[in-house]
Protein backbone atom coordinates (compact mmCIF):
# COMPACT_ATOMS: atom_id res chain seq x y z
CA UNK A 1 0.00 0.00 0.00
CA UNK A 2 1.10 3.36 -0.87
CA UNK A 3 1.64 6.12 1.54
CA UNK A 4 -0.75 8.92 1.90
CA UNK A 5 0.02 12.27 0.26
CA UNK A 6 -0.73 15.41 2.12
CA UNK A 7 -0.50 18.48 -0.21
CA UNK A 8 0.35 21.76 1.20
CA UNK A 9 -0.53 24.25 -1.12
CA UNK A 10 -1.20 28.28 -1.42
CA UNK A 11 0.56 31.09 -2.07
CA UNK A 12 4.41 31.50 -2.03
CA UNK A 13 4.11 33.38 1.72
CA UNK A 14 1.02 32.22 3.13
CA UNK A 15 2.69 29.78 5.96
CA UNK A 16 2.80 26.41 3.56
CA UNK A 17 6.31 25.57 5.35
CA UNK A 18 5.16 26.42 8.91
CA UNK A 19 1.73 24.39 8.45
CA UNK A 20 4.00 21.27 6.66
CA UNK A 21 6.26 21.47 9.74
CA UNK A 22 2.76 21.37 12.25
CA UNK A 23 1.70 18.70 10.51
CA UNK A 24 4.90 16.76 10.37
CA UNK A 25 4.98 16.89 14.02
CA UNK A 26 1.90 15.39 14.08
CA UNK A 27 1.93 12.08 11.68
CA UNK A 28 2.31 8.86 12.20
CA UNK A 29 4.39 7.27 10.64
CA UNK A 30 6.41 10.23 10.03
CA UNK A 31 6.19 11.39 6.73
CA UNK A 32 8.68 12.65 4.35
CA UNK A 33 8.89 16.40 3.95
CA UNK A 34 9.45 17.64 0.35
CA UNK A 35 9.00 21.30 -0.09
CA UNK A 36 9.40 22.36 -3.63
CA UNK A 37 12.09 25.73 -2.61
CA UNK A 38 14.13 23.26 -0.87
CA UNK A 39 14.53 20.99 -3.85
CA UNK A 40 14.63 23.21 -6.55
CA UNK A 41 15.42 26.89 -4.63
CA UNK A 42 19.59 26.60 -5.38
CA UNK A 43 18.67 24.96 -9.23
CA UNK A 44 15.76 27.74 -10.17
CA UNK A 45 18.54 30.63 -9.02
CA UNK A 46 21.64 29.07 -11.28
CA UNK A 47 18.92 28.35 -13.80
CA UNK A 48 17.19 32.16 -13.65
CA UNK A 49 21.24 33.70 -13.75
CA UNK A 50 22.43 31.08 -16.85
CA UNK A 51 18.96 32.19 -18.56
CA UNK A 52 19.88 36.23 -17.75
CA UNK A 53 16.67 36.18 -16.12
CA UNK A 54 15.92 38.02 -12.29
CA UNK A 55 16.27 35.87 -9.64
CA UNK A 56 13.19 37.41 -8.06
CA UNK A 57 11.14 36.34 -11.51
CA UNK A 58 9.42 33.13 -10.09
CA UNK A 59 5.93 34.18 -11.29
CA UNK A 60 5.03 34.67 -15.18
CA UNK A 61 4.98 32.57 -18.81
CA UNK A 62 8.88 32.32 -19.31
CA UNK A 63 9.18 31.20 -15.36
CA UNK A 64 5.67 28.76 -15.85
CA UNK A 65 7.59 27.26 -19.26
CA UNK A 66 10.91 27.07 -18.63
CA UNK A 67 11.24 26.08 -14.71
CA UNK A 68 8.12 25.40 -13.20
CA UNK A 69 7.06 22.75 -15.44
CA UNK A 70 10.32 21.11 -14.78
CA UNK A 71 9.79 21.86 -11.23
CA UNK A 72 6.39 20.06 -10.42
CA UNK A 73 7.36 17.14 -12.60
CA UNK A 74 10.36 16.31 -10.55
CA UNK A 75 8.29 16.91 -7.13
CA UNK A 76 5.56 14.67 -8.77
CA UNK A 77 8.43 11.74 -9.43
CA UNK A 78 9.82 12.03 -6.49
CA UNK A 79 6.33 11.69 -4.48
CA UNK A 80 5.49 8.71 -6.54
CA UNK A 81 9.17 6.79 -5.20
CA UNK A 82 9.00 7.85 -2.16
CA UNK A 83 5.15 6.34 -1.06
CA UNK A 84 5.33 3.80 -3.44
CA UNK A 85 6.47 1.67 -0.67
CA UNK A 86 3.81 2.97 2.16
CA UNK A 87 6.31 6.25 3.53
CA UNK A 88 3.65 9.22 3.33
CA UNK A 89 4.56 12.80 1.72
CA UNK A 90 3.92 15.88 3.12
CA UNK A 91 4.61 17.75 -0.68
CA UNK A 92 4.89 21.81 -0.35
CA UNK A 93 4.64 24.14 -3.31
CA UNK A 94 2.10 26.74 -4.33
CA UNK A 95 0.20 24.43 -6.76
CA UNK A 96 -1.98 27.58 -7.69
CA UNK A 97 -3.16 25.93 -11.04
CA UNK A 98 -3.65 22.11 -9.94
CA UNK A 99 -6.08 23.40 -7.30
CA UNK A 100 -8.49 25.63 -8.82
CA UNK A 101 -10.28 23.25 -11.10
CA UNK A 102 -11.29 19.75 -10.63
CA UNK A 103 -9.88 18.33 -14.02
CA UNK A 104 -6.54 20.06 -12.96
CA UNK A 105 -6.35 18.68 -10.06
CA UNK A 106 -7.83 14.99 -10.54
CA UNK A 107 -4.67 15.23 -13.52
CA UNK A 108 -2.02 16.34 -10.66
CA UNK A 109 -3.36 13.77 -8.38
CA UNK A 110 -2.69 11.35 -10.77
CA UNK A 111 0.42 12.36 -11.43
CA UNK A 112 1.69 12.26 -7.46
CA UNK A 113 0.28 8.08 -8.12
CA UNK A 114 -3.42 8.51 -7.18
CA UNK A 115 -5.15 8.44 -3.83
CA UNK A 116 -5.10 8.68 -0.80
CA UNK A 117 -4.26 12.29 -1.26
CA UNK A 118 -5.10 15.20 1.07
CA UNK A 119 -4.67 18.74 -0.07
CA UNK A 120 -4.82 21.25 3.07
CA UNK A 121 -4.87 24.71 1.63
CA UNK A 122 -3.33 27.51 3.55
CA UNK A 123 -5.11 30.78 3.11
CA UNK A 124 -4.34 33.93 4.02
CA UNK A 125 -5.71 37.76 3.57
CA UNK A 126 -3.79 39.64 0.74
CA UNK A 127 -2.63 42.01 3.38
CA UNK A 128 -1.35 39.62 5.90
CA UNK A 129 0.73 38.00 2.95
CA UNK A 130 2.12 41.21 2.13
CA UNK A 131 3.48 41.69 5.55
CA UNK A 132 5.09 38.00 5.64
CA UNK A 133 6.52 38.67 1.91
CA UNK A 134 8.23 41.78 3.41
CA UNK A 135 9.13 40.76 6.49
CA UNK A 136 10.88 37.18 5.05
CA UNK A 137 12.90 39.92 2.80
CA UNK A 138 14.05 37.34 -0.10
CA UNK A 139 15.38 38.40 -3.23
CA UNK A 140 12.77 35.84 -4.25
CA UNK A 141 10.17 37.86 -3.27
CA UNK A 142 11.15 41.61 -5.08
CA UNK A 143 8.78 40.90 -7.86
CA UNK A 144 6.10 39.69 -6.19
CA UNK A 145 6.11 42.74 -4.09
CA UNK A 146 6.90 45.34 -6.76
CA UNK A 147 3.75 44.05 -8.36
CA UNK A 148 1.34 42.72 -5.22
CA UNK A 149 -1.79 43.75 -6.64
CA UNK A 150 -1.40 41.54 -9.58
CA UNK A 151 0.28 38.68 -7.64
CA UNK A 152 -2.39 38.90 -5.02
CA UNK A 153 -5.11 38.53 -7.82
CA UNK A 154 -3.23 35.58 -9.80
CA UNK A 155 -2.79 33.68 -6.17
CA UNK A 156 -6.41 34.20 -4.68
CA UNK A 157 -4.70 34.03 -1.55
CA UNK A 158 -8.05 34.56 0.19
CA UNK A 159 -10.17 32.10 -2.33
CA UNK A 160 -10.38 28.83 -1.37
CA UNK A 161 -10.18 26.13 -3.86
CA UNK A 162 -13.05 24.51 -5.17
CA UNK A 163 -12.13 20.88 -4.69
CA UNK A 164 -11.48 18.67 -1.70
CA UNK A 165 -9.68 20.22 0.68
CA UNK A 166 -9.05 21.00 4.72
CA UNK A 167 -8.58 25.16 5.06
CA UNK A 168 -5.70 26.71 7.33
CA UNK A 169 -6.57 29.97 7.72
CA UNK A 170 -3.24 32.06 8.39
CA UNK A 171 -3.85 35.38 10.64
CA UNK A 172 -0.28 35.54 11.29
CA UNK A 173 0.47 33.98 13.63
CA UNK A 174 1.86 31.02 14.35
CA UNK A 175 -0.16 29.81 16.98
CA UNK A 176 -3.54 30.39 15.58
CA UNK A 177 -1.76 28.18 12.36
CA UNK A 178 -1.63 25.28 14.63
CA UNK A 179 -4.87 25.87 16.03
CA UNK A 180 -6.55 26.02 12.97
CA UNK A 181 -4.73 22.94 11.86
CA UNK A 182 -5.86 20.73 14.75
CA UNK A 183 -9.29 22.01 14.32
CA UNK A 184 -9.24 20.76 10.48
CA UNK A 185 -7.38 18.01 10.93
CA UNK A 186 -9.95 16.76 14.26
CA UNK A 187 -12.81 17.18 12.01
CA UNK A 188 -11.59 15.75 9.10
CA UNK A 189 -11.11 12.72 11.54
CA UNK A 190 -14.72 12.96 12.89
CA UNK A 191 -16.20 13.09 9.44
CA UNK A 192 -13.99 9.99 8.59
CA UNK A 193 -11.82 12.13 5.73
CA UNK A 194 -8.69 11.58 7.64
Amino acid sequence: MQGTVWVVAGAPGAGKTTVAGLLAARLSPPAALIDKDTVYGGFVAATLAAAGRPNGEREGPWYDDHIKIHEYAGLAALTREVRANGCPVILVAPFTGAIRAASAWTEFAESLGGEPIRLIWVGIPPSVLRARLVARDSPRDAAKLEHFDSFADRMRSDDPPPVPHLAVLNSGTVADLEANLRRGLSFAADVGSG
